[in-house]
């Protein structure tokens, strides 16, 4: 049938719902103080708990928070307390469902199988687990692993909740009393309880609060998980990288129009310019070295 964890000190009451559990075909395991319980919910698995309040050692309200605080079995709580603000305190706090002394075996067996069905349905609608990535993190929550850059590290059970619990929200701002309600099952607490295991958080991450990576708190309002940028924003190359450089555009010099001659002093068809001199004479091969003299003719001497 069940698994059964039976938490009560008195001897006789926890001896008699021992016989009644087994006879009822339950496996049951039972121990007499808080830190017992503690122990043997770290090393077993159970269906349900049966927790009595008045325990020698501790209070059952703070085994309670101590027990949500390692595993999410059901806990039901069984004593002679009846104050109305205490039951509703309890359930607050994890309980999940509470009996008042005196009650009968069949009653705690229907208040059991009651509790069970809803944890199994809750277990049925649940995703299956999956590797959670943000960034170089990956988290396996089935496997109680992480890594980070394919390292891994090495986290205590409430690091590796609270890491969980804002990886599975990246980006999103989570408030802290968000935080304790759902990672330490408290519905109240000290924000120094957080600011702790956030700081141990962070240095197994490899950052600080000053240079922050990963965790990034928002002063009055929460904390958030979101990936890294890939490159600090004071690092990140201008618009124009150096591999992509474009040499300056070479202009060329301003191009001058042609100067304008007035019409008079432009040459007509064939003619040389007005104020151009007069060619040299340059005797053609063969021609007289006299310009009037015909080629054959005596040279003529001038007079003496």
């Amino acid at each position: 049938m069940a698994s059964v964890l039976v938490v009560e000190d008195d001897q006789f009451v926890r001896s008699a719902l021992i016989r009644h559990l087994s006879e009822a075909s339950h496996t049951v395991r039972s121990v007499g103080t808080a830190l017992e319980a503690l122990r043997e919910v770290a090393h077993f698995r159970f269906d349900v708990v049966v927790l009595d309040l008045g325990l020698p050692d501790l209070d059952g309200g703070e085994a309670l928070k101590m027990l949500r605080s390692i595993t999410d079995v059901p806990v039901i709580i069984a004593t002679a307390r009846d104050d109305e603000s205490e039951i509703v305190r309890l359930l607050n706090d994890g309980a999940d469902d509470y009996l008042t002394k005196p009650f009968s075996v069949e009653h705690l067996s229907a208040r059991m199988a009651a509790v069970l069905r809803r944890a199994r349905a809750s277990g049925e609608q649940a995703p299956p687990p999956r590797v959670i990535r943000v960034g170089g993190l990956a988290i396996d929550p089935l496997r109680r692993s992480a890594e980070l850059d394919g390292a891994q590290l090495d986290l205590t059970r409430r690091e590796f909740d609270l890491l969980t619990f804002l990886a599975g929200r990246p980006g999103v701002v989570v408030a802290r009393k968000e935080l304790l309600a759902e990672v330490w099952q408290q519905s109240y607490g000290d924000d120094q309880t957080i600011d702790v295991h956030l700081s141990w958080l962070r240095r197994k991450l490899g950052e600080t609060a000053a240079r922050p990576r990963y965790l990034h708190t928002l002063r009055g309002v929460g904390v958030k998980l979101q990936p890294p940028a890939d490159t600090p924003p004071s690092q990140l190359p201008s618009a124009q990288p150096p591999s992509a450089h474009v040499p300056p555009t070479r202009t060329s010099p301003p191009q001058m129009p042609p100067p304008q001659i007035p019409p008079a002093q432009l040459p007509s068809a064939g003619m040389p310019p007005a104020n151009m001199p007069p060619p040299a004479d340059v005797p053609h091969p063969g021609a007289p070295a006299h310009p009037g003299a015909h080629p054959g003719a005596p040279a003529v001497e001038p007079p003496a």
